[in-house]
């Protein structure tokens, strides 16, 4: 059976494995094909990843297309049906999209993997002068799980789904382990996501 899904992105992509989650929550066969980052400005006005094809539409924004996934082909399950619980999830997204993520991928993330996979040099200098603003980052994750479970308004939602890649990615490298480990909701949190179908197929090479 041909997938119901082209997922054009990078293959360590945090967006890539997001959307991969979100078919494999759907129950939806995917095919990812690995797309240099920039390289897709014919689909993309920004060059951007993953671009998705799916039931003959070409997608791009991975809010839109987690969402016509959920919506489409999942009843809308990882959406909470509440609009104050949906508000609180669509926050959350929000929150991975334009903070969470850029502050890690920036500080921690690139240059690990740009460090492991090419061989170029750390820069401690860029890295340090990061992690105060990653350690408030998390600061705050932890104390709103603790304090009224944050973005847990429902059982699994696009808030898990966009939280998730978003913190393992910063986990896998040293200084993100370490603070992660010393959050306790957050690593909870993770380790309860880690035993969905739909991580769990999704794993990235770097987690073996």
């Amino acid at each position: 059976m041909p997938p119901q899904a082209r997922i054009f992105g990078t293959v360590i992509s945090t967006y890539t494995r997001i959307v991969e989650i979100t078919c494999e929550e759907a129950g939806i066969a995917h095919e990812t094909i690995a797309t240099a980052a920039q390289s897709h400005q014919n689909r993309h006005p920004f060059g951007k990843v993953p671009v998705v094809e799916i039931d003959e539409l070409e997608l791009i924004e991975s809010v839109a297309i987690t969402q016509y996934i959920d919506n489409a082909h999942n009843k809308s399950a990882l959406q909470p049906s509440d609009p104050a619980a949906r508000a609180i999830c669509d926050k959350w997204v929000a929150i991975a999209n334009n903070y969470l993520f850029p502050l890690f991928e920036r500080g921690l993330v690139m240059p690990w993997i740009m460090h492991r996979v090419a061989g170029y040099p750390l820069d401690p200098e860029k890295i340090n002068s990061a992690l105060p603003q990653i350690s408030r980052a998390l600061g705050f994750c932890e104390a709103e799980l603790q304090r009224d479970g944050a973005w847990k308004v429902h059982d699994f939602s696009l808030a898990d789904v966009f939280l998730y890649p978003v913190l393992r990615g910063l986990e896998l490298t040293p200084q993100g382990e370490v603070g992660i480990s010393q959050c306790d909701a957050i690593s909870s949190w993770m380790r309860v996501c880690e035993k969905r179908h739909s991580i769990e197929a999704t794993r990235w090479e770097t987690e073996s």
